[in-house]
Parts: C-alpha cells; sequence; structure tokens
C-alpha cells in the first residue's frame, strides 16, 4: 500500500503564502483579469479603497473591524473587542493572525518572508486609484508642502523695497534752520537783558572848506565814528539806547579838531491795558554850527562846544475812542568859551538857558490808521544871567498850538505830523516877541520791501545876544531813502532844506544839504563805505555865503 506523506501545518501556510503571491503580480500585470477574477464591485469594495487611498497630506486610516471582516471572511479577531475610538493595529503578516508554537525548524533558518494577503491587497488598491486618478497634464497633485505664491507678481507692482523700520533720527544740535532774511545784518552782542549792535567806521574825509568859512580852506582829516544800539528784551516793557561818538582830526591842510557825541534813550512803560508811561533822555555835544544866528567877533578861531540836555516824561490814556495824553519836556542849552586869536577866550555863558514845557494833546480814533489830534503847549524859557551883557532880559514865556494827525498803516506808512502856531514873549519890553507858523512831521514810508522813505520836519525858536535882535525861528525838512540794493549792497540817500527867518529884521537864510552814502559789505562783520555830502548857505546878512564838498572813503566794521 503506498505510503501517503502528511505535510505540517507551517509548510501548508508556506505554500498558501507562495500561491498569493503569485496571484498579486497577476493581478498587477493585468489589471482586466483582475477585474474578472474579483467580479462584481460593491458599494462597500469603493468605501474601502476610498478609505485606504493613501494621501500625501493626511495619514492612512486603517480599516474597522467589520472592514476586515469583509474583505477577508476567514479573519477572526484576537483579544477583547476594540471601541470605534481605538485604533487597531496593522496586520502585516500572517503569523500575526494564525501564531504557531516555536518548533526546532525554526531554529535552522528559512527564507525570506512572502508578502501577506493584505500587503498585496494593499497594492492592488493602489493601483486601482492610480489607474482611476486623471493625467498629469490636467491636475497636478497637491504637494504636502506647497511653495507661497511670489509677493511680487504679476498683479502687484514689482520690486518694491520694504522701508526700514530703524530709520536714522537727525541730530538734536542741527535742527533746520529757516533762511536768514538777511545774512549781512550783525548778530550783536547779549548785555544783560539788552541786544547789543556795534559799529566802527574809519576813514578818510577830504573837505573843501574846513571851517565853513567864506573864504574856502581845503584840508584832509581823519574820522573815526563808533556807533552803539541797544533793545532791551523784556516780556512787558522796551527800552531803546542809541549812542555815537565822532572824533575828527587834520591830517593836512587846515588844522580842525571837531568831536562831537550823543546819546538818547527811550523807556515804554505798560502800566495797564489803557495806561502807558513814556520816559526819553538825550545828551548832545558838538562844535557849534557855522550858519548860527549869534554873531562872533573875527578874532575867533575856533567856535564854542554846544551840550545840549533833552528829556520828558508822559503819559498816554486811552478812553473809548478818545486818546489823552499829558507831558513835561525839558531843554537845557550850554555853550563852552570860544577860542581867539593869540590866546585867550571869549566867554558864551550868558547864551546858557533852560526851557521847560508841558504839552497837553487830546484824540479821536476815526479808524485804526487815522488818529486826529489837539495839542496845546505851554512853557518858560530861563536864562541863566537874568540880564545879558547887553542889558537885556531875555527870558521868555512860549505858548503854541497844534492840529494834526496820527497815521498807522501798518509797515507801509507810520508817523504823525501837525501844523499850528508858537509864540515866545520876553519880559524885556524892548524886544519883539517870536512868533511863527509851526510845523513838525516824523513819517516813514516803504514802498516796497528793502525800501524806506523817511520824511522829518521840526521847528526851533533860536535865541540871540546880539544887541536889539530878540532871535529867529529855524524850519528844517529832510527826507531820506534808504535802499537795499543788494544782501550786501545798501544805498542811502538825503535832501534837507532849512529856512532861517530872522525875528526883529527881514532878512533870513536859505540852506540846502545834500548826502549820499553806499555800503558794500564784504562778510557779516566788515565793508567798504563811501559817502559825499555837498552843503551851500545863502543869506541876506554879509559874508555868510559858504559852499562846501565833503568826500569819505573808509572801512566799516560791526558786531
Amino acid at each position: 500500500m503506498p505510503r501517503i506523506r502528511t505535510l505540517s501545518p507551517r509548510l501548508l501556510r508556506r505554500r498558501a503564502v507562495l500561491l498569493a503571491a503569485s496571484a498579486a503580480v497577476l493581478l498587477v500585470a493585468h489589471p482586466a483579469a483582475a477585474q474578472e477574477l474579483r467580479g462584481e464591485v460593491t458599494e462597500a469594495d469603493v468605501r474601502r479603497e476610498l478609505v485606504s487611498r493613501p494621501s500625501p497630506l493626511y495619514p492612512v486610516t486603517p480599516p474597522t473591524r467589520e472592514e476586515q471582516q469583509a474583505a477577508n471572511p476567514a479573519y477572526v479577531p484576537e483579544g477583547p473587542r476594540a471601541t470605534e475610538d481605538e485604533e487597531i493595529p496593522e496586520a502585516s503578516t500572517l503569523t500575526t493572525l494564525f501564531p504557531d508554537p516555536p518548533t526546532d525548524a525554526d531554529s535552522l533558518g528559512e527564507p525570506e518572508k512572502p508578502e501577506t494577503p493584505t500587503g498585496v491587497r494593499r497594492r492592488e488598491k493602489k493601483a486601482e486609484a492610480k489607474a482611476d486618478e486623471p493625467a498629469a497634464e490636467e491636475e497636478e497633485p497637491t504637494a504636502a508642502n506647497p511653495r507661497a505664491e511670489k509677493v511680487d507678481s504679476e498683479d502687484e507692482e514689482r520690486n518694491i523695497r520694504v522701508e526700514a523700520e530703524n530709520i536714522r533720527t537727525a541730530a538734536i544740535e542741527t535742527p533746520d534752520t529757516a533762511a536768514e532774511e538777511n545774512p549781512y545784518a550783525p548778530l550783536g552782542l547779549r548785555l544783560g537783558t539788552f541786544n547789543v549792535v556795534t559799529t566802527l567806521e574809519q576813514g578818510v574825509t577830504w573837505t573843501s572848506n574846513a571851517t565853513y568859512s567864506p573864504v574856502p580852506k581845503p584840508a584832509v582829516l581823519s574820522e573815526t565814528t563808533l556807533r552803539l544800539n541797544a533793545v532791551s528784551d523784556w516780556s512787558r516793557h522796551s527800552a531803546n539806547i542809541n549812542a555815537y561818538g565822532t572824533y575828527r582830526k587834520s591830517i593836512d591842510g587846515e588844522p580842525v579838531t571837531d568831536p562831537s557825541a550823543g546819546v538818547d534813550a527811550t523807556l515804554n512803560l505798560d502800566i495797564s491795558e489803557e495806561l502807558r508811561g513814556i520816559g526819553k533822555l538825550g545828551y548832545s555835544l558838538r562844535r557849534e554850527d557855522a550858519d548860527s544866528p549869534v554873531e562872533l567877533p573875527a578874532t575867533v578861531t575856533s567856535r564854542p562846544i554846544r551840550q545840549e540836555l533833552t528829556g520828558s516824561l508822559g503819559l498816554e490814556k486811552d478812553v473809548g475812542k478818545f486818546r489823552f495824553a499829558a507831558s513835561g519836556n525839558l531843554l537845557r542849552l550850554d555853550y563852552s568859551d570860544a577860542e581867539l586869536e593869540g590866546g585867550g577866550t571869549l566867554s558864551q555863558e550868558e547864551r546858557n538857558s533852560t526851557l521847560l514845557t508841558g504839552i497837553l494833546r487830546t484824540g479821536y480814533e476815526i479808524s485804526p490808521a487815522l488818529t486826529p489830534f489837539v495839542e496845546l503847549e505851554y512853557g518858560r524859557r530861563v536864562y541863566d544871567q537874568k540880564v545879558d551883557s547887553g542889558g537885556y532880559q531875555r527870558s521868555s514865556d512860549r505858548m503854541a498850538a497844534r492840529l494834526g494827525a496820527e497815521l498807522d498803516l501798518g509797515e507801509k506808512l507810520t508817523g504823525e505830523l501837525a501844523l499850528g502856531y508858537v509864540t515866545e514873549q520876553f519880559d524885556d519890553a524892548a524886544l519883539s516877541d517870536i512868533s511863527g507858523v509851526s510845523t513838525s512831521a516824523e513819517l516813514s514810508w516803504s514802498p516796497e520791501r528793502g525800501t524806506t522813505v523817511g520824511f522829518n520836519a521840526s521847528t526851533e525858536v533860536e535865541g540871540t545876544t546880539t544887541a536889539g535882535e530878540s532871535g529867529s525861528i529855524l524850519y528844517s525838512g529832510t527826507v531820506s531813502l534808504k535802499r537795499e540794493i543788494r544782501a550786501n549792497l545798501s544805498l542811502d540817500v538825503s535832501l534837507g532844506a532849512s529856512w532861517r527867518d530872522y525875528a526883529s529884521t527881514a532878512d533870513h537864510d536859505l540852506t540846502l544839504r545834500g548826502e549820499t552814502s553806499l555800503t558794500w559789505w564784504l562778510n557779516r562783520y566788515a565793508g567798504l563805505t563811501g559817502r559825499y555830502r555837498y552843503e551851500q548857505l545863502t543869506s541876506t546878512l554879509p559874508g555868510r555865503d559858504t559852499a562846501v564838498h565833503n568826500v569819505f572813503l573808509g572801512v566799516k566794521l560791526q558786531r
């Protein structure tokens, strides 16, 4: 009887694996045959394929127990039943489903284990999924880490530079400053609460008549002038100080020594919104003009030095549109002795006098640009010597009345002008009164930027010590023009005239003068200046006609 060979379970399992592998290779190579072998595709099969299909973005979801049971009817679960939320470990080999006890054959070494049916089934699903996917040209698979679009796309502006966040801040020590209106204007010096501007002018003057005499006597003189202007920097009140000093001395020709100096200060006090206080003080020293109405002996070689002291205190009050003002004024004249030929001096003490006046003014503001006013003045002139060398009492009472207007058109036109009548009555009845029209004006007009036109007019009652004469009235007027041709080039022009009317006689004097100067600034601190002046005196009195030409060239320094 033939012997029947019995196969062990392990050998049977190995042959089943080899058979399953061969069937898997056949299915992959021939999908149509696989379709025939698989039979009809059910909804459960489609669902299993969708569930088990791998995705580059999401991990593969393991099949449920029911799906495994439907796919493999021989599948027998082991262990306790897992819940739906629990994960079922993936079965990689049949040994996991059918564990065998170890045998002696295990130690002999076995060939490599073929792929399990589960792996074959997954391969089939992957192959079917690839067959169902559209071509690569129609739709590209989505990558797990897709690249972001470029910022500089065609719809956006290309090459846009991102603005830096750490922008450098400008230094505090060098802020942006506005351009200077006049880069050649002096900076000034800070002295306390005042800003002081100083100017020094040094040059040479040629004159055709050094002594202003009828007979011309030319000379070359060295001329030095120092000027000072101080303006306060106060929050409420204000003050202004102007001072100058000039010294002229001959270096060739007629010997001349001519000093002059002056200072004037103004203080404005804002006592209240409608009440203001004004104080003024002035002093000047100069040699008496050659056209003085006082006749001196021919033996006088040098005219006396005249000192003039002025001062005033006033209050201004506004009541609605009415303007009220009251002021007290002081004028002190003092003359030094005149020098004579051969030595000696001639006293001028009898010419020294003091004039005290009080002025009341009432105005009404028609508009901010125009304020008419009426002004009344009364004063007393007192001579140091009650009776002069000629036996006359020259002290007098002074009275005046004026009608005028204040103008205020901003930067275009400012100032005031007035017209009235003035008289002085002497204590000595032998002297006739001095009376005449009184004029005063101080206007400033700016037709355009950099150009200023000024007009000044005044009336002065002059005394004399000439025997039998009372004195005279001097009317003076000046028109000036200041023009900034360029920032470093300025032009000054002035024309003036004076008319002297003698009270006791029909005589009169006419003086005409003109002056032009040009200053070229090399920088803020130094410049070159030139000046020409002409003056002519014509008189009805004999021996008084004169004409003088002066030319100056020098250097001007300022700070």
